[in-house]
């Protein structure tokens, strides 16, 4: 047989002979991440399987409910993370739900003000309302005119 490279390693090897269409080593991260991907694709296209998978996991964590509890309780670095993570998918949700991006705060009725500085400000002409602490300020380029007589 034709030796062939793995679709995950880039690494050659040589099929096995009873399987002749085989496209993946046989090295040890490489067979997990086929059968990951197998079962993943197997559970977006086949719902019996799916519901299978389903059912198997809660009859996992219904024989070991104090698994998290213990598991949190021995990783208290992996709480603070998650807590991060959780903090920056939430950040990344609310930018996502604001259409147009000017939904964020009625500034009417809020005492914080936003001020925009900057040559740029003028094109923000939907841009024009944030829940912020922040200054931006933008340069101000001399114009070609001013450098042009120096």
């Amino acid at each position: 047989m034709t030796p062939r490279r793995c679709l995950y390693c880039q690494l050659s090897f040589e099929p096995s002979k009873f399987r002749p269409d085989q496209r993946v080593c046989n090295r040890g991260p490489c067979r997990l991440q086929r059968n990951a991907d197998y079962h993943r694709a197997k559970i977006a296209t086949d719902p019996d399987y799916a519901q299978v998978v389903r059912d198997s996991q809660k009859k996992w964590r219904d024989a070991h409910p104090d698994c998290q509890r213990d598991y949190r309780a021995a990783h208290p670095d992996c709480i603070e993370q998650n807590l991060l993570q959780q903090r920056q998918r939430d950040g990344r949700r609310r930018l996502g739900n604001l259409v147009k991006n000017n939904l964020a705060l009625d500034l009417k009725h809020s005492c914080s003000e936003a001020w925009l500085v900057g040559p740029a400000a003028a094109d923000l002409v939907k841009n024009n309302l944030a829940q912020s602490k922040l200054f931006i300020f933008q340069p101000v380029l001399p114009s070609p005119a001013a450098s042009a007589g120096s």
